[in-house]
């Protein structure tokens, strides 16, 4: 007579289940959960009114406003261009398809310093793009163009590589039968791969912002850090370092932490609302 087996002594697909979660929550926990919330405790620490204070500060503001309209400016840029990066990578085969693809990741490679002082000598007024764009009256040293410049630069792998595989993925016979039924270039994009790709467009694009917020090494040696102009969150925040003034850097870091914890969870529920609607659609 053969033993009846439990589903709950079933062996497991991947053993050590519990194990694993509780090292992987453990270093969750002490690696990420822990800082932040000390960061969090450190900005409350200090009050309500000295929190409101140091956050709607005019310099703090102009921070702010700075850091905000750069990053969401290098992110739609980032949002078009990444997507048609993407599309070239999956949909085509050119020589130096795997050389192109491979310099997509550099910015996660390079250092940022490298990268602000890179861009700084390419956009200088005798640099090779500065040459080019000075007489034209447009400056990018030391304004928040520059800004925008170098966000763009290190958060662009963010978008192809969330774009890219979901690309790859959508079978060529739902666009040939669509073209079949006599729709155009656009109505297969609009219909057809759009909605497909929207929320790896959407998580990417969102992943980009976030990064762009807390950029720092490569925006220093572009921007010219001046207060109100080209001043970003993250450099005020070190400048309170520097000045011993703990509290206030935690005050102007919990806000871009807070921002992008809220951008994040809007973008999952936006996602999952996507399907839900695809699914219905379906």
């Amino acid at each position: 007579m053969s033993a009846v087996i439990s589903p709950f002594t079933q062996r497991r697909v991947l053993p050590g289940f519990p194990l694993a979660m509780g090292v992987t929550l453990g270093y969750l926990g002490i690696i990420v959960l822990l800082p932040l919330i000390a960061l969090v405790l450190k900005a409350l620490d200090i009050g309500w009114d000295q929190f409101v204070g140091i956050v709607t500060s005019p310099r703090t503001i102009a921070a702010f406003r700075v850091t905000f309209l750069c990053a969401l400016g290098a992110t739609l840029f980032n949002a078009v261009y990444g997507l048609a990066l993407a599309w070239v990578l999956a949909r085509y085969e050119f020589p130096g398809k795997r050389l192109l693809d491979a310099l997509v990741d550099v910015p996660f490679a390079l250092p940022t310093a490298v990268a602000g002082l890179a861009l700084a000598a390419l956009f200088a007024k005798n640099g090779w793009y500065g040459s080019v764009l000075e007489p034209l009256g447009i400056t990018v040293i030391f304004t928040p163009l520059g800004i925008a410049a170098a966000m763009a630069f290190t958060s662009l792998p963010f978008v192809v590589r969330q774009v890219q595989p979901v690309l790859e993925d959508i079978s060529p016979d739902v666009e040939e039968a669509a073209v079949s039924l006599g729709a155009s270039d656009l109505v297969t994009f609009r219909k057809i791969i759009f909605p497909a790709i929207f929320p790896a467009l959407l998580a990417g694009s969102s992943l980009a912002f976030s990064r762009s917020l807390g950029e720092f090494g490569a925006i220093i040696f572009i921007a010219g850090n001046q207060p109100g102009y080209s001043e970003i969150a993250a450099l005020l925040t070190f400048i309170r370092l520097e000045e011993y003034d703990y509290p206030a850097a935690a005050a102007v870091a919990s806000v871009l932490l807070a921002s992008a914890l809220v951008l994040l969870m809007i973008t999952n529920l936006l996602q999952a609302w996507h399907l839900r609607y695809i699914g219905r659609g379906d």
